[in-house]
């Protein structure tokens, strides 16, 4: 069971450390961000149970369907409710970069548990894939939706209601772009690469704006 538990947590923990490090100003609680990866990681079981009833009671078909309803809408859904009821608020949560590592976290903590509960079912095997591809996606998905937080938080008031919308929206597209391209059985590693060579550039520039805008912040504030 270690061996299983080892590889289930490393990926998760050294994204998770990666987008944290990155934080060039103030940075933030470890308590605060162990706290946001742990409610992750418990939103797992909710979302969980709700995709096997959907599976089971076949309530959804087709893999358009399952990949953006059953999957995507569900996990995108519980990590913005967490982050908008739980962190946004949060005194801790003081500049724009902060939605990127609070997000990360959430969406970290709960690969990690998903992670982990795979690697018991199917094997240790599946550990190398598992962490290129869900586990990353979900970090990557993570620092997208943090970045509107943290505009929404920090940017111009009328906006807040748009941005807040599209932390949600375009995470939940791109997820569910992601699991589509995994029901396509026979030529999905043809898609797969090209999409996450994409994702990691697109949520590597929403990091490199949202250390923009932190140094804007900053600057003014001085």
């Amino acid at each position: 069971m270690l061996p299983i538990l080892s590889a289930g947590i490393a990926p998760g923990l050294a994204l998770l450390v990666f987008f944290y490090l990155r934080d060039r100003y103030e940075s933030e609680p470890v308590i605060m961000v162990a706290r946001a990866f742990l409610y992750g990681a418990v939103i797992t079981f909710p979302v969980m149970f709700l995709q096997y009833v959907i599976q089971e009671e076949q309530l959804l078909s087709g893999g358009f369907l399952q990949a953006f309803f059953s999957t995507a809408m569900p996990e995108e859904f519980m990590k913005w409710f967490i982050l908008y009821y739980l962190i946004y608020s949060h005194t801790h949560f003081d500049e724009p970069y902060d939605g990127i590592v609070y997000a990360t976290s959430v969406s970290l903590g709960f690969a990690t548990a998903e992670n982990v509960l795979y690697l018991a079912a199917h094997g240790i095997e599946h550990a190398f894939m598992r962490a290129l591809l869900p586990v990353s996606s979900h970090a990557l998905f993570g620092v997208i939706m943090g970045y509107y937080f943290g505009r929404a938080k920090f940017g111009k008031p009328h906006l807040q209601k748009k941005m807040l919308s599209l932390a949600f929206f375009i995470s939940f597209l791109l997820h569910g772009l992601f699991d589509y391209i995994l029901f396509i059985e026979h030529s999905w590693v043809y898609y797969i690469i090209p999409f996450m060579l994409f994702l990691w550039w697109f949520a590597l520039r929403k990091a490199k704006k949202a250390h923009l805008s932190t140094e804007v912040y900053h600057r003014t504030k001085t």
